[in-house]
């Protein structure tokens, strides 16, 4: 086996090559995807906020706003990677979390409507008063305040990752059997946001969106700061993620992924351990979601739709599954894509998707990141 010396020259200390390239090329693609963020949150609003609009190097609103919709979706595929590439885990319902984080914002972002609304009540979004609600709902509480609805936007998708992880590992459900239950989820979630009595606008959703933290949310400098926002969150993400598979709970987690029965065997508690990675991933794909929405503008059940999740399921394969940096390079080239495609071929989109995991996971399993490594390796 050919190995390599570390600096201590002890032959504990002795690495397989392999396994030293690998860890090289995870640093490597991890500083390359620090590094693109630090660019774009210098060079974005400058390029926006600076330079002439009749200038080659201006940067549209419109163009700030499309790339801060990637980086939201490579967050989630980024959550998405954290509990499938390193604990085995395939979701096929993290739109579910994704779309509560994006309520918990759109909830806030009503009450800063006031009376601005059509029917000018200072406390009741335009629905309820349409709908004929006489007072506020309980739930509803406590979204005038910024401080509060950023709590919940992690709170509320991790409560629910939680009890649904605590119910499922427990119980030992893997494999295919998860996967749908998790699909169900949100299916179900979907469904339920659907009806009007929910108070959370039904099929219209949550729009129409005034402010945010005070500041017109329409406004260029208010897209820009939301682009920022999003790359801060993304790389702060990553480094969340990368110092889980690193610690001594990622190694476990790893391993059960590759061996959950003789994990157990020797004493660990695995459904701990997947309780715990799979809440941290709702918590990362629901502040996806907070950010998401009020760059779009509008947040409705449609959110909570099974192909929006198993569309996740296809950034992470094409960019890398198990490599974090891969994911979120899948989630936002895929999207990229999808922008292109969908203005010259709409119908087909979907095909194109379809067709395209269907490569990856015939011609090169391992994603874009692992088709450069191989390359690399000739």
């Amino acid at each position: 086996m050919t190995v390599k010396m570390t600096p201590s020259g002890s032959a504990t200390d002795l690495i397989p090559l392999a396994a030293h390239r690998r860890i090289l090329h995870g640093d490597l693609g991890g500083k390359i995807l620090l590094g693109l963020m630090a660019a774009l949150i210098v060079v974005v609003p400058i390029l926006n906020l600076a330079v002439p609009s009749d200038s080659p190097m201006h940067i549209s609103t419109y163009a700030v706003t499309l790339m801060g919709r990637y980086l939201c979706f490579a967050l989630l595929a980024l959550s998405l990677d954290l509990v499938w590439g390193y604990c085995g885990i395939l979701s096929l319902g993290h739109g579910a979390f994704f779309a509560l984080g994006g309520y918990a914002m759109g909830m806030y972002l009503m009450r800063q409507i006031g009376d601005r609304g059509v029917y000018g009540d200072p406390v009741l979004p335009d629905f309820m008063v349409f709908l004929g609600w006489e007072e506020l709902p309980w739930y509803w509480l406590g979204f005038d305040q910024f401080w509060f609805a950023a709590l919940m936007v992690l709170a509320v998708p991790g409560t629910l990752g939680f009890v649904f992880g605590w119910l499922a590992f427990r119980s030992r459900v893997t494999g295919v059997y998860l996967s749908i239950i998790s699909q169900a989820m949100t299916y179900a979630l979907m469904l339920a946001f659907f009806r009007n009595e929910m108070g959370f606008g039904g099929n219209n959703g949550l729009t129409d969106f005034k402010d945010i933290l005070g500041f017109s949310i329409s406004a260029p400098s208010t897209r820009v700061a939301l682009f920022v926002a999003s790359a801060l969150a993304l790389a702060l993400s990553y480094l969340i993620c990368r110092a889980i598979v690193r610690s001594r709970l990622g190694r476990v987690v790893t391993a059960v992924r590759d061996a959950e029965p003789r994990t157990r065997s020797i004493g660990y508690r695995t459904d701990r351990y997947k309780v715990w990675v799979w809440t941290v991933s709702a918590m990362l794909a629901g502040l996806a979601g907070a950010l998401y929405v009020p760059q779009v503008g509008i947040i409705n059940p449609s959110e909570f739709s099974p192909l929006n999740s198993i569309e996740a399921v296809v950034w992470v394969a094409v960019g890398g599954r198990g490599t974090l940096f891969g994911a979120a390079l899948g989630g936002a080239l895929v999207n990229y894509a999808q922008t292109l495609l969908t203005a010259w071929l709409a119908e087909l989109w979907l095909f194109v998707l379809g067709g395209l995991f269907v490569a990856v996971t015939l011609f090169f399993p391992r994603g874009l990141v692992g088709l450069l490594r191989r390359r690399e390796g000739s």
